[in-house]
């Protein structure tokens, strides 16, 4: 039996609603042929009459009453799902606002909308400036953005969240610095060394993370003083105050200074992932990672000198 034909499943449906080919030809706007084809091709594809043609109409066979009962609720299945398949390209042309954080999405975030923007027709992508973190998370909260670019961890926020790259572990070092000239560190060189903390973090999880603590050893780290922003983290690592543990792609994004960033090979890497809402639209979304993943994806982040 081949596939059956929903055009030729409609036609007959009128016929046995009608009980008349030339009826149905008029519902259907086709000509009495047309309509008789159809049924015809319909049995063929079944195997099976369905129709007794009379000379009052036609009549339905024990198969055709089957398919009569049956067939209405398959059109309408497909009616509905046809529906749902509009309505999820109509969400996709509308407005996404991503909440982004420069320091963590400039090197891409332009690019990423134009390329959205381009692959879904109608779309417009707003990038809604974040100083910090937490602020990223209010914008969710209140839902002035649907999705934000975040490195991990969050703490217990209650979000979705998928890795779009991966970034290998830098340490901030004054110049001044006794390893300032090194190439490579590792954590039991900067054992003793006091981390600064920027004031910006979601959780006290991701604050702890940042620090790299506890240490390999189970040692905690040793914690320096708490500054408001990271530019102040900077100038106080410029001054020798302690060091910072950062992603090594804010080293392209952040003010220059009397400070080195140096690979720290023992530690973690910061993983960034695109975080959303319950309510955020789900087929941009998954569009939005697959354009992040292909500009600033994982096959760019761990080489950076």
């Amino acid at each position: 039996m081949s596939d059956i034909d929903l055009r030729h499943l409609r036609s007959f449906l009128v016929v046995a609603r009608r009980r008349s080919i030339t009826g149905a030809g008029e519902a259907l706007h086709l000509t009495q042929q047309a309509v008789s084809t159809h049924v015809r091709q319909l049995e063929r594809a079944l195997g099976v009459d369905l129709l007794v043609r009379t000379s009052r109409g036609v009549l339905l066979t024990p198969a055709g009453e089957e398919l009569a009962a049956g067939g209405a609720t398959v059109v309408d299945d497909v009616a509905r799902l046809a529906a749902r398949v509009r309505a999820v390209a109509a969400a996709q042309r509308g407005t996404l606002r991503l909440a982004c954080c420069p320091a963590a999405t400039s090197l891409f975030a332009v690019d990423m909308a134009d390329a959205l923007e381009a692959s879904v027709p109608g779309l417009r992508v707003t990038l809604k400036g974040a100083r910090h973190p937490r602020e990223e998370l209010e914008l969710l909260g209140d839902g002035r953005a649907d999705a934000a670019f975040m490195w991990l961890p969050l703490g217990d926020v209650g979000l979705h969240t998928s890795v779009v790259r991966t970034d290998r572990r830098a340490v901030v070092l004054s110049t001044r610095h006794p390893l300032a000239d090194r190439t490579t560190l590792t954590l039991t060189d900067l054992a003793d060394d006091p981390v600064l903390r920027p004031d910006v973090l979601a959780s006290p999880e991701a604050g702890r993370y940042w620090l790299a603590d506890p240490r390999p050893d189970g040692r905690p780290a040793p914690r320096g003083p708490v500054v408001p922003t990271v530019e102040d983290c900077l100038l106080e690592v410029g001054r020798g105050h302690g060091v910072w543990f950062a992603p090594e792609p804010l080293r392209a994004l952040l003010p220059a200074g009397p400070v080195r960033w140096i690979p720290v090979t023992d530690a973690p890497p910061f993983d960034l992932a695109v975080v959303w809402h319950d309510q955020a639209p789900q087929p941009l979304i998954t569009r939005l990672i697959a354009e992040v993943r292909a500009l600033a994806g994982d096959d760019r982040h761990l080489d950076a000198a």
